[in-house]
């Protein structure tokens, strides 16, 4: 563990997934289909990532295909602004898409549409990750969602095993989406190659028992990963966390607050927990801290441009 904080410190991450337009009801309460009023925004749980990354200090590069419109190019002009490197961004023509999701602002039977039908973020290539300067990267980061289809499954996988030829760690985020997946048991071999691949796994108990085959064996899985001298944040909810490696198990607790939707906690805690450990916090409060994050984002319509900024969240932090 000693060896991933050091690494991490160096504060330079590349991130394998997906960038999105989110579309999202501004009006607190409203149902979507009721509102007059929804807001744009980017989206796509590894570029929320990267850019939850750099509002809190570090840097970022995503690595993703969008589509050759304006949809793609909004998704890329969106990263810019929010300071994320966009050098690795392919755009690709033809029939493929760049995600969309609509969500609402409430937590009343609330309501996320996703639109994945020929997603271009699952056309990066091989030769794609074969031009990134592992070199230039402290972390490699990656979501779940790339290994729902090839090529991006093939060409994270290779990536994976560049960046471990490069010295690189690598930090997955479960991420399970069911509905990318073409069944439930590709999903959770792929799924558990992509743990046993990576130095730091984050996810949640229903994520683990998926790939453990059963959902009561969560944290089986959990202890299992860490003994092999992986770190995991096993996270639970409002029961809080465990954080387990090798030697130790920490809980910790969640913060209050007035959620206001349910999407953008994962992405944010993500960026909260490697911020922190790239600021030298140690792992309860980076973990913490993540949660911080998480609380803050849930307050707030959208999820990118809800996630907090280094002095935001120690605002939150010294007020609760």
């Amino acid at each position: 563990m000693d060896d991933l904080f050091e690494a991490i410190k160096g504060k330079k991450f590349a991130v394998f997934g997906r960038a999105g337009i989110d579309l999202f009801c501004d009006e607190i309460g409203v149902k979507s289909e009721n509102s007059g009023k929804f807001s744009s925004d980017l989206g796509g749980s590894s570029a929320n990532i990267c850019a939850g990354l750099v509002k809190l200090g570090s840097q970022a590069s995503l690595i993703t295909s969008v589509s050759d419109d304006a949809i793609g190019r909004f998704a890329v002009n969106r990263l810019e602004d929010y300071g994320v490197d966009t050098k690795y961004v392919k755009t690709i023509s033809g029939e493929c898409r760049t995600s969309l999701a609509i969500y609402e602002s409430t937590l009343d039977d609330f309501q996320n549409v996703i639109y994945r039908n020929n997603a271009a973020d699952f056309l990066v290539e091989t030769a794609d990750v074969d031009i990134i300067e592992y070199r230039n990267y402290n972390a490699v980061i990656t979501a779940g969602t790339v290994f729902a289809s090839d090529p991006s499954r093939t060409s994270t996988f290779h990536a994976i095993k560049k960046a471990h030829e490069a010295g690189l760690p690598v930090i997955f985020d479960i991420d399970y989406r069911p509905y990318s997946w073409p069944s439930d048991k590709v999903a959770s071999d792929v799924l558990s190659k992509a743990g046993m691949s990576s130095d730091l796994i984050v996810g949640n108990d229903e994520e683990f028992g998926f790939m453990a085959g059963d959902y009561d064996l969560g944290l089986e899985k959990a202890r299992e990963l860490a003994s092999l001298g992986k770190t995991v944040i096993y996270k639970m909810g409002e029961k809080g966390a465990i954080s387990l490696n090798d030697k130790n198990e920490i809980r910790t607790g969640i913060f209050p607050t007035k959620a206001i939707k349910p999407v953008g906690a994962g992405d944010s805690f993500m960026a909260g927990l490697l911020a922190s450990i790239a600021d030298g916090f140690n792992l309860e409060d980076s973990v913490l801290r993540g949660s911080a994050c998480a609380a803050i984002v849930v307050s707030k319509p959208g999820c990118a441009g809800a996630m907090p900024t280094t002095d935001e969240l120690e605002t939150f932090l010294n007020k609760n």
